[in-house]
C-alpha cells in the first residue's frame, strides 16, 4: 500500500486531517518535531511516527524514502516549506500543504521546472486556503474569458481561528497587505480598502487581506489584477488598525516570538468540534473585463473541517497517480468542480 507522511500531524488541523485520513483508509506515517505529542497520537491511531525537524536533512530524507507523498501541515509555512519542498524534489516525492502564505506559493512556483524534471507535483494551498476559492475563481473566470480584474470576498460564520493560523498571521505581519496589479504582487497597507458586501443576509463589512489567492488566482486564470476582501470580528480589525499604526515596532523577531508565545497561552487550539460541524463559509468571486461583470457564490463547510476533507481527497488522487508534475493550483490539476464533491458545498451564479 502506498504511504503518506503527514508532517505536523499533531497540530490542530493536522489532527483533523489524520482522523479523516484514517477513516478513509489511507496508510500514514506521522511526523513532526515533538516526539511526546507524536507518540501519543501514534498510539491513539496505531500508526508509525518519525520525530525530526525539517532542518535535520538526513532524518527528513530517510522518512521520505518510506512514503510516496507528503502532506505538510507545520506552519508558519514561511519557516518550514522550503526545506520540505526541496527534500521532496530531491527524493522524488509529491508535495502538498495546507498553507495560505503568498510568499511560499510564489517561491514554489519558481521551483516548477525543477519539480517537473523530478516528476514531482508541488501543490500548496490544499485546504480552505485555497481549494474552495481557487475552484470558485476558475469557475467564474471560465464564464468570462479575457477578464482583467478579480475581486474575492470571504466571510466565515460560526467558526474561529486556530493557534497555528494566528501564529502564521503574526509571522507574516511585517509584510503588510498584498494585492496583484498588472500581474505583479504589490504591498499595500493593512486595511488598504473596505467594502460592504451582501452574501444574502444583509451587508457585511469586509477589509482587504493578503490571502493566498492573490498568488494562486493568477496562476490558475491569468487574471492580472486580484484583490481579496475578508470579514473579521471587530476586535480583530481593531488589532489590525493598531499594527498599521505601530508598524515596525511589532515586526522584530523578538516581538513576533513574544506575540506567538502569548497566542499559545490565550488562544484555544482551534474551533470546537461543534463549530466544525455547524460553522460555514461564504465566498463570492467577481470578475470583469471592463465591460461585463460575472459573479458566483460558494457556500462551504467550516474552514478547518473542510481543510481535512480537501487535503485528504487530494492525497487520494495522488496515490492513484492522478496528478500533474510541477507547480500546480487545485483548479489547474483537478478542475473548477473539484470542490463540488464535498457534502455541504453549494454554488450559485449571481
Amino acid at each position: 500500500m502506498k504511504k503518506i507522511l503527514v508532517y505536523g500531524s499533531y497540530g490542530y488541523t493536522g489532527q483533523l486531517i489524520v482522523e479523516h485520513a484514517v477513516k478513509e483508509g489511507l496508510d500514514l506515517i506521522l511526523a513532526g518535531r515533538d516526539e511526546k505529542r507524536l507518540r501519543e497520537q501514534a498510539e491513539k491511531f496505531n500508526l508509525p511516527y518519525r520525530s525530526f525537524a525539517v532542518e535535520e536533512t538526513a532524518k527528513l530524507d530517510a522518512a521520505l524514502q518510506e512514503v510516496d507523498a507528503v502532506l505538510h501541515c507545520a506552519g508558519p509555512f514561511v519557516l518550514t516549506f522550503k526545506a520540505m519542498a526541496e527534500a521532496c524534489i530531491r527524493n522524488k516525492k509529491h508535495y502538498v500543504d495546507i498553507s495560505g502564505e503568498i510568499e511560499e506559493f510564489e517561491e514554489l512556483a519558481l521551483m516548477n521546472d525543477e519539480a517537473k524534471r523530478a516528476g514531482v507535483m508541488l501543490l500548496p494551498g490544499g485546504g480552505f486556503d485555497v481549494v474552495p476559492s481557487d475552484c470558485l475563481i476558475a469557475y467564474t473566470a471560465g464564464k468570462l474569458p479575457g477578464a482583467t480584474d478579480l475581486k474575492l470576498y470571504i466571510k466565515s460564520i460560526g467558526s474561529g481561528v486556530s493557534r497555528g493560523t494566528a501564529r502564521s498571521g503574526v509571522e507574516n505581519s511585517h509584510r503588510a497587505g498584498r494585492i496583484r496589479r498588472d500581474g505583479k504582487i504589490v504591498s499595500v497597507p493593512n486595511l488598504y480598502d473596505s467594502k460592504d458586501i451582501d452574501f444574502g443576509r444583509g451587508p457585511s463589512k469586509l477589509v482587504t487581506m493578503g490571502w493566498g489567492d492573490v498568488s494562486t488566482a493568477y496562476h490558475s486564470t491569468g487574471i492580472p489584477n486580484v484583490t481579496v476582501y475578508m470579514g473579521f470580528p471587530k476586535s480583530m480589525i481593531s488589532v489590525m488598525k493598531f499594527t498599521k499604526v505601530a508598524g515596525p515596532l511589532l515586526y522584530s523577531r523578538a516581538a513576533r516570538n513574544f506575540i506567538k508565545w502569548l497566542i499559545g497561552i490565550f488562544f484555544a487550539p482551534g474551533p470546537s468540534r461543534e463549530k466544525n460541524k455547524t460553522g460555514f463559509s461564504l465566498l463570492i468571486a467577481e470578475v470583469t473585463d471592463g465591460t461585463k461583470t460575472i459573479s458566483a457564490k460558494l457556500r462551504t463547510p467550516e474552514a478547518y473541517y473542510l481543510t481535512a476533507l480537501t487535503s485528504v481527497e487530494i492525497m487520494k488522487h495522488i496515490l492513484s497517480n492522478d496528478l500533474k508534475p510541477g507547480f500546480q493550483t487545485p483548479s489547474k490539476v483537478y478542475g473548477a468542480d473539484f470542490i463540488m464533491q464535498f457534502a455541504g458545498v453549494e454554488r450559485e451564479d449571481l
